[in-house]
């Protein structure tokens, strides 16, 4: 080797620039739309239980572009509220399922034996019924209302929480940091706290995404069949219940809060999707 050839300044490889994805693209583009609809549209429109006997189920027109319903308030209006309820449900019954699910996924796979038996023979015990009729049952027994829906949700959503994260903590519990952390004597809740669970979290939280859309779609079904979230709160499966009547005459007051139903589950679902791909390629 030459002297020049010594002093030559290496060139390092420099890391490939990830692709961005387009899911997850797609989502954002979505879920903003859906954001921008729900934050600013309501200072525009009249309050959603505004009635006004002297305008029922007229067309769309500048005053109410959706038109209205059988006792005059603005379709847009409680559509948008709707949107805004039904979201809120959907982020906020699956609080108790992620924490519960997640903690107890994590303990069963890492201490195994016993708590490991009773928690999947409990999981095996709330997915022999059917999702959609265990909700209605318990919904039915519990009374109309959004506690009802919260805790039949709880009741029901924990269990994919627990599998995610018992698989995945089943996997990185053989990792060679976790069995160094072992070495060292480190107590089980630090191992935890500390190495596990910070490395397994994004998978529930992915599926979380796409699992409120079930949510919504629960409470709207709910509502729909009347043991929801009763009339004049305008929740989105209560509306379709109240414009199917209405259906051949104004169409628009059924069709709306179904349209925006496809309209929040497809921004969940690519956010969902998105960040899961963003996880498998990591």
């Amino acid at each position: 080797m030459t002297t020049t050839e010594f002093f030559q300044p290496t060139t390092a490889r420099r890391p490939r620039p990830r692709k961005p994805n387009p899911t997850l693209m797609a989502g954002f583009i979505v879920g903003g739309i859906v954001l921008a609809i729900i934050v600013i549209a309501p200072f525009f429109l009249p309050p959603p239980n505004q009635q006004d006997l002297t305008n029922i189920l007229q067309g769309p027109s500048a005053q109410a572009w959706l038109g209205t319903d059988q006792l005059g308030r603005d379709v847009l209006s409680r559509v948008v509220a709707g949107m805004r309820i039904d979201l809120a449900i959907g982020v906020c019954a699956l609080i108790v399922p992620v924490i519960f699910g997640s903690i107890l996924g994590a303990l069963a796979a890492w201490y195994r034996g016993w708590l490991g038996e009773v928690a999947a023979v409990l999981a095996d015990v709330v997915q022999a019924f059917p999702y959609y009729l265990f909700i209605i049952v318990l919904a039915f027994f519990l009374g109309a209302g959004v506690r009802s829906i919260l805790i039949a949700v709880a009741v029901v959503a924990w269990v994919s929480y627990l599998r995610i994260v018992r698989a995945e903590v089943e996997s990185v519990s053989h990792r060679d940091y976790i069995t160094a952390a072992l070495g060292a004597g480190y107590s089980d809740r630090r191992i935890l706290l500390r190495h596990v669970l910070p490395n397994v979290f994004k998978q529930p939280l992915a599926y979380a995404v796409t699992d409120v859309v079930v949510v919504i779609v629960s409470t709207a079904t709910l509502s729909y069949l009347g043991v929801g979230i009763a009339p004049p709160t305008p929740e989105l499966g209560a509306l379709i219940a109240d414009g199917q009547q209405y259906v051949t005459l104004r169409p628009l007051i059924a069709l709306s809060p179904g349209l925006a139903v496809i309209l929040i589950g497809a921004a969940l679902s690519l956010l969902g999707h998105g960040f899961s791909e963003q996880l498998d390629e990591s």
